[in-house]
């Protein structure tokens, strides 16, 4: 279990405990964080679950793979370098305390 941390543009931030192998996309649309919808269900089609990783965890993260990378090349918001898609980020214990910044771009 990891304990996720969002904090939406101008809104309080929100926490919640995820299972392991849960995709961040998933938890944040059950949880009803404000601006996340994945509109391609997981797809990696649309980019509307664009996120901004806090420095501290890009290595925990994970790097984007090649499908992903070229999505992100495409987010409507631009490219921060810390960008990555909620929904090819899963739980996992290594995770508790991740804090996640957005939505980058809108839905």
């Amino acid at each position: 279990m990891a304990n996720v941390t969002w904090t939406p543009e101008g809104r309080a931030e929100m926490a919640a405990e995820m299972r392991d192998g849960r995709t961040l996309v998933a938890a944040a649309v059950s949880h009803a964080v404000p601006g996340i919808c994945g509109a391609c269900g997981s797809a990696l089609t649309c980019a509307t679950c664009h996120v901004a990783v806090a420095e501290a965890w890009l290595a925990a993260t994970g790097r984007p793979g090649p499908d992903e990378d070229a999505m992100l090349d495409m987010v409507e918001a631009g490219r921060p370098p810390n960008s990555r898609l909620r929904c090819q980020i899963r739980a996992h214990a290594g995770l508790g305390g991740l804090l996640l910044h957005g939505p980058v771009s809108a839905p």
